[in-house]
């Protein structure tokens, strides 16, 4: 499995280091599965954390080592009604042929979840649901 990072989770697993999001993240350190994310999730990641978790940001950077950064090809195709917001990030996941894309983003994404016939193949979950059905 290739999992690929939304912001929300990096930023959550930095944040929160005894979560879900960092449990899927030092599973994926240990090679249960790839982790891939994009130097555009990362950088809103970040600039999250600068804003109001600012202590969290070395945990972050050290959370980063064990993934790989993904560059999208504009090319990458995106499922119809996706907003121009999540654009980014779904051709990141694609780009980087990620089998899952875990995201907290309901409102961009939540139409899409659990819906890969409609996005390429990749199934887009919460973290919750990823860890729920492996």
């Amino acid at each position: 499995m290739r999992l690929f990072l939304d912001a929300n989770i990096l930023f959550t697993a930095a944040r929160t280091p005894a979560g879900k999001g960092a449990f899927v993240i030092a599973c994926g350190g240990e090679g249960y599965w790839q982790l891939i994310t994009s130097a555009y999730a990362v950088e809103e990641a970040r600039r999250n954390l600068e804003r109001k978790t600012p202590a969290a940001l070395p945990q972050l950077a050290e959370l980063l080592c064990t993934l790989e950064i993904v560059i999208p090809s504009p090319s990458a195709p995106c499922p119809d009604n996706l907003p121009l917001k999540g654009l980014p990030i779904f051709q990141a996941a694609h780009t980087g042929a990620a089998s899952h894309l875990l995201t907290g983003d309901l409102k961009d994404f939540g139409p899409l979840m659990n819906h890969a016939d409609l996005t390429f193949g990749i199934l887009i979950q919460t973290v919750t649901e990823f860890l729920a059905t492996i």
